[in-house]
Formats: structure tokens, sequence, C-alpha cells
């Protein structure tokens, strides 16, 4: 939960407004390659899949030196989306056999499957914890903290990474099992799709310890 200083309805309608002063700076470094810290990217990768919490207390250190929970670094869903449109791609190679259609699933995959639903699901938790989700401060020197939108987005693009590795790579390189007939391969694809739940939700609960 996240302390705030001031009380009221005014409170909770004010934090509701987005503000988002580094969003712009932010889109511009996406064309920018040599302001993106590669490296630091795909050891936040790693960590989202072998140990969360590593990556939200590095998130912890950066709002303690930077005064932002979110990242001012687009270099995470820039590769995420290279990533995504590699798998894609490598699906489209092997299951269809038009180009049209290949550019078309890509498109969809990266447009609405990723972006948008993470716009969606980005602003509808980020107004509900700014409304409704925090606490009262003890006293009036607290300061007052809200979430902000670009954090809540972070958060769905560390969760989307795990789920990504799962089932666009792990799932890619299993199909040749998994389109056969039999109990086994069956078996597979249903533990597949019921381990990812879990593995997505691990980054998603760890939003506590930025808090």
């Amino acid at each position: 939960m996240l302390p705030t200083a001031s009380k009221g309805r005014s409170s909770s309608s004010s934090s509701s407004r987005p503000n988002n002063p580094m969003l712009l700076p932010y889109l511009r470094r996406i064309i920018k390659w040599q302001q993106m810290d590669i490296e630091y990217t795909f050891w936040q990768m790693f960590h989202l899949c072998t140990s969360p919490k590593v990556v939200y207390q590095h998130t912890k250190y950066h709002k303690q030196t930077k005064n932002q929970w979110a990242r001012d670094d687009p270099a995470f869903v820039v590769i995420c989306s290279l990533l995504l449109a590699v798998a894609t791609l490598a699906y489209c190679a092997a299951y269809d056999h038009s180009t049209a259609h290949a550019l078309l699933v890509v498109f969809s995959v990266l447009l609405f499957h990723f972006l948008l639903t993470g716009v969606f699901l980005a602003t509808f938790c980020w107004f509900l914890t700014n409304a409704y989700l925090r606490e009262e401060a003890p006293n009036s020197y607290v300061v007052e903290q809200r979430v902000e939108w670009m954090y809540a987005f972070d958060v769905h693009c560390n969760s989307f990474f795990p789920m990504f590795v799962l089932l666009y790579v792990i799932h890619y390189f299993l199909s040749p099992l998994l389109v056969a007939h039999g109990f086994i391969p069956v078996l597979l694809s249903n533990l597949l799709f019921m381990f990812c739940p879990f593995w997505r939700e691990q980054p998603s609960s760890c939003i506590q310890l930025a808090s």
C-alpha cells in the first residue's frame, strides 16, 4: 500500500489524473539505440524468469536514486517487441504458407496481444490503485506517493516476458511433440497453459516490494 499525505475525495480524484512528464522523453529514446542499456535489459529479463524479486529490488533502488518507479529506458519494451516478432515469424515459417498473412499475424500479436492489452491493463490497474488502494498517511510529514502509469505498464511488461518464454519459446521447440495425437501431447500442452498464469503472477505479486 502507498501512503498519502492528503485526505478526502479530492485526493482520490486528483490521483486518478495522468501525470507522466517522462513519457515524451521515453518515447523519443525508442529510436536511439545508443541511449539504451541493452546489457542491463537482458539481465532483467533473465532474472524475471529466475528471481523476479531481484528485479523489483533494483526498481526500489531506482526510486531512491531518481525518484521514479518506472523505467526511463525503453530498451525493455523494444527488445521484448523484437523477440516477440521473431518468435511469431518462427511460428509463421513453420505453420503458415502466406507471407502476407504472416506479416498480419506479427502485426496483430505486437499491437493487440502485447501493446494495446498492456496499455488497457496498466491504465485500469493504475486508476484502481491510485483511486482506491492507497492508505492515508499517519501524519502530514509523509510524502504523498502515487503509482506512475509508466510503472504500471512496466509491471505488465515484466509479467509478460516469462509468459513469452513459456508460451512462445518453449512451446515452439516442443510443438513437434505437442501437435501429435495421444495422451502425452495433450498433457504437456495443458501443463504449459496451467503453469503459465502462476509464472506470470510472480513478477506482479512482487509489486509490494516496490511500494
